[in-house]
């Protein structure tokens, strides 16, 4: 099993706390690689995701892509078990794959209004 990263962690804790429709750990120049600007919260990827079952199920990823529950709340995606950088061509070409396959997928959606 992966071993999951600090940001993980975060990313993990912060789904099990406030059950988001989405959550993202990435860096400004992933984003800017990948969404126009500005880009409505939900529309992109980044080295690490975090999709709650409301927004549907996760189409099949590439490699070294990895995924793990939370809870019953939804899934983290983790795109490479190493440090993410948007200078490595290899990571960029990953992240635009992924993009395209949860787009298709439907999940790339702007997020709903709160619902209290």
């Amino acid at each position: 099993m992966l071993q999951a990263p600090v940001l993980a962690r975060i990313l993990r804790a912060m789904a099990v706390a406030f059950e988001p429709e989405w959550g993202i750990a990435t860096s400004r120049e992933l984003r800017g690689m990948l969404a126009p600007e500005p880009a409505d919260a939900g529309t992109f990827v980044g080295w690490l995701m975090y999709f709650s079952h409301r927004r549907g199920p996760l189409p099949p990823l590439p490699p070294p892509v990895h995924t793990e529950p939370v809870e019953d709340k939804g899934t983290l995606v983790i795109l490479t078990p190493e440090r993410f950088t948007a200078s490595n061509p290899a990571h960029v070409a990953l992240a635009r794959d992924v993009s395209e396959r949860l787009a298709q997928a439907g999940l790339l959606t702007p997020l709903r209004p709160c619902e209290e």
